[in-house]
């Protein structure tokens, strides 16, 4: 492509990966606030798992379909989606609409973000992807932090409701950008050879596992034996397909598999923390939504302060040291989130979760550019896809897990006290006259439920630094990928 071209097409996914990361977080620091409007606290979780349950098992999905049917097409869909579910999310009455809402939002997200590092992949040699890998990674810190401070505002000064309304006009110029810039090349598929088997059956036994973690004990144990019946017949299915949803082959390199776990592990660890730290500075600490942002904003500026300088030490020290250095911190950082109490401040929390966001950006980028350079073009789609997949589904196991663990363990601090768990949702309520009056022994409830989340989130972290010690200790070469891009 031309470099007008490859300038414009830059423009629009960076716009696209902004409005996406922004979404992540800026519903982290509103849905106190829309649990304490809506009501629902036993369903909090599932406003985030519900978008991460559908913007995951998707996710392989578009990979896949941009390898045969082109990266323009596909991100104009997800693009799409995501915005019909945005506007749908802002029109939501009650906790069940919402839940919906954002499953399908998740439908379009699932698309968004693979894509963008996707194309990035296919633009970029080497030394060239290491440099805009850090630029990306970047702009999805800069937005990330500009997310809950946001959230916090839109929820205070106007209403949740613009929370997401908020993506409207970024994705409507994001998907005209990429629309005029990118031009296509052929892809390294026929068309048709889609394994729709395959992805059927990947996305009902991820949907049956995280149904599982959230029923009853006597309907979780049949969800989940059948989650892995389904998991089994997922993996003789792709084994003799053609051409397989779910790369086995990439699995059996060394590199690919340890990426996957790790990402799995720290999907599992960070989006815990980002989705539950909200809730413990704003029930347990007595702040306001933009003071619950704030405090999340050291793990995103971390993110991209580290992210930037690794990427440029990469060809350097290599990948290995890079991300065993930043998975190093995500497991300390983990551990002194567990040290959190409600005597805590806020301060502390700040730098602890400052010392996670280093940890992520220094440990993410080099798994990602070390899978991109060692897979064949023909599965750089699949492949960087289902990178994103393990955080994502990592993530909503690991916010599932914890919405559960911290329901139970909640409901049991209050029956133990003999507190009346309706108090939990006037202590949410911003607007409840009673907000102050309400007995101190539900903050101290809530602060042992949530710590009691924030041990699962470092078992997690800890399990991924061990994973780090299998990845293959290889020096990185590049491969032509620019060339396949065509030049006018």
């Amino acid at each position: 492509m031309s470099r007008n071209r490859i300038i414009i097409v830059i423009v629009g996914i960076m716009l696209s990966l902004f409005m996406a990361s922004m979404e992540s977080t800026v519903i982290a620091t509103a849905m106190p606030t829309i649990v304490g409007e809506l009501g629902g606290l036993e369903h909090y979780s599932w406003v985030f798992s519900a978008y991460m349950l559908t913007s995951t098992t998707t996710v392989p999905l578009y990979g896949k379909l941009s390898d045969i049917y082109g990266r323009k097409k596909i991100y104009i869909i997800a693009m799409g989606l995501f915005l019909i579910g945005s506007i749908a999310c802002g029109f939501a009455s009650d906790m069940t609409q919402l839940i919906l809402a954002r499953a399908l939002q998740g439908l379009g997200a699932g698309g968004v973000a693979p894509l963008v590092f996707i194309i990035i992949g296919e633009m970029f040699t080497l030394e060239q992807r290491a440099r805009m890998q850090g630029l990306f990674s970047g702009v999805w810190g800069i937005s990330s932090i500009i997310g809950p401070l946001l959230g916090g505002f839109l929820v205070e000064q106007w209403s949740w409701e613009w929370v997401f309304f908020i993506n409207i006009v970024p994705g409507i110029i994001a998907s005209g950008l990429v629309m005029f810039g990118w031009q296509e090349q052929a892809q390294g598929h026929e068309r048709g050879a889609i394994d729709y088997l395959g992805a059927v059956l990947l996305t009902s036994s991820v949907i049956t596992l995280l149904l599982g973690l959230e029923s009853e004990s006597s309907l979780a144990m049949i969800l989940i034996a059948l989650s892995i019946l389904l998991f089994s017949a997922l993996i003789f299915v792709e084994l003799r397909a053609a051409d397989p949803m779910v790369p086995i082959s990439l699995f059996k390199q060394r590199l690919f598999f340890v990426s996957i776990a790790h990402g799995m592990l720290t999907g599992w660890a960070l989006y815990g923390f980002i989705s539950f730290t909200p809730l413990f500075v704003q029930s347990v600490l007595s702040t306001s939504a933009v003071q619950a942002g704030i405090t999340i904003t050291p793990l995103l500026l971390g993110w991209v302060i580290s992210s930037t300088i690794g990427t440029r030490l990469l060809l350097k020290i290599g990948y290995y040291k890079l991300a065993l250095f930043g998975t190093s911190l995500i497991a300390l950082s983990s551990f002194l989130m567990t040290t959190i109490s409600a005597n805590s401040n806020q301060t502390l929390m700040m730098i602890y979760l400052g010392i996670l966001g280093v940890g992520m950006g220094s440990s993410i980028p080099p798994f990602l550019i070390a899978v991109q350079t060692t897979v064949e073009r023909k599965q750089l789609g699949i492949a960087t896809s289902f990178m994103q997949f393990s955080r994502s589904i990592g993530g909503t196991l690991g916010v599932s897990v914890m919405g559960v663990a911290l329901a139970t363990r909640l409901a049991s601090n209050l029956s133990a006290s003999g507190l009346d768990p309706n108090l939990v949702t006037q202590l949410l309520d911003s607007s409840s006259t009673s907000q102050q009056m309400i007995n101190e022994g539900v903050r101290f409830a809530i602060a042992n439920a949530i710590h009691f989340v924030f041990i699962i989130g470092f078992i997690a972290a800890a399990l991924s630094l061990i994973a780090v010690f299998f990845a293959p200790k290889i020096k990185l070469e590049d491969k032509p990928v620019a060339s396949s891009v065509s030049v006018e």
